[in-house]
């Protein structure tokens, strides 16, 4: 049978595993304790009827001992989760501790409202940045340095037995007949190559050249004016000297020539849908019409 009495005297003045004495008072590691402190209202091992709150990865529960479940050690403690929400875990300690000793109830509910102000706290510092300290490991940066060092010397005497080999090979030290590397000989070929077109392009200067603009267009209008002058010298020479019959015949004569000019240039534009005309074509034409009217002129002044 436990009596509590007996179990705390012997805790008290013998030996607990679970008492902290520091200066400024007793305290208890135990899990169980509801307050921490190593009193007999407080130890969970001399009272046969105990509640606390103990938390498990920020979920809240509580935990109660009866000592009807005494001689049951795996079955002793009764756990019950709490919510979230303060108010209602607040009336489930009330239900469930409702004719139990009022130190125990007002503990348990203290310890819950600690538990919750911790919560909040962690979760404000887990949102905010903070410096981490971090150690400096001396001896892999000196490790590191060394290794350096080692890597950079060993670098310069590649380069310079590289420059030594190249010189005793332009010299003709060797003899003929070389057995190196081909990616070698074409990685020196590349950098001499590079280096002479270095030096050509410095060498040259940039020659200057006067272009005159507009020389197309220019041409194209003075073929339009030379063969509008043309045309109209043409009327007006004809015109002078002619008859009522002939003018009439010379009339006809220019009307079937424009028609044949409009059935032509209609044709190229549906054999090239889109395709924009060019002045020269036009201008073809119209020197067409010209050797044609200088025909019928000669023609008329030779009788015929």
């Amino acid at each position: 049978m436990q009596h509590d009495e007996v179990i705390w005297q012997v805790i008290r003045h013998n030996h607990c595993s679970f008492m902290a004495k520091i200066e400024t008072g007793k305290f208890c590691r135990n899990p169980y304790n509801v307050t921490g402190i190593c009193n007999r209202s407080s130890c969970p091992l001399a009272n046969s009827r105990y509640a606390t709150i103990r938390d498990h990865d920020g979920v809240f529960y509580l935990y109660m001992k009866t000592i009807e479940r005494s001689h049951q050690p795996n079955k002793l403690w009764e756990r019950v989760k709490l919510p979230r929400n303060y108010e209602k875990a607040l009336e489930i300690i009330d239900k469930h501790l409702m004719y139990w000793p009022k130190f125990l109830v007002h503990k348990t509910k203290q310890r819950l409202t600690k538990m919750t102000q911790m919560r909040i706290r962690m979760r404000k510092l887990a949102l905010k940045t903070r410096e981490k300290i971090m150690t400096t490991p001396r001896k892999e940066k000196k490790r590191e340095a060394r290794r350096e060092e080692k890597a950079e010397k060993a670098a310069v005497l590649d380069k310079s037995i590289e420059k030594e080999l190249l010189e005793r090979l332009k010299r003709g030290v060797y003899g003929d007949i070389y057995n190196y590397p081909a990616d070698k000989y074409n990685e020196i070929l590349d950098k001499e190559q590079l280096a002479t077109s270095d030096v050509e392009d410095e060498e040259e200067e940039a020659e200057i050249e006067y272009v005159e603009g507009y020389e197309e267009l220019e041409e194209e209008d003075d073929m339009e004016d030379f063969a509008g002058l043309a045309i109209a010298k043409s009327h007006t020479d004809d015109d002078v000297g002619l008859d009522d019959d002939d003018k009439e015949t010379v009339a006809v004569d220019r009307k079937r020539v424009r028609r044949e000019s409009g059935l032509a240039l209609k044709k190229l534009e549906n054999e090239e849908p889109g395709a924009k005309l060019k002045k020269k074509a036009r201008v073809l034409v119209e020197v067409r019409v010209y050797d044609y009217i200088f025909m019928l002129s000669l023609l008329h002044d030779q009788g015929l």
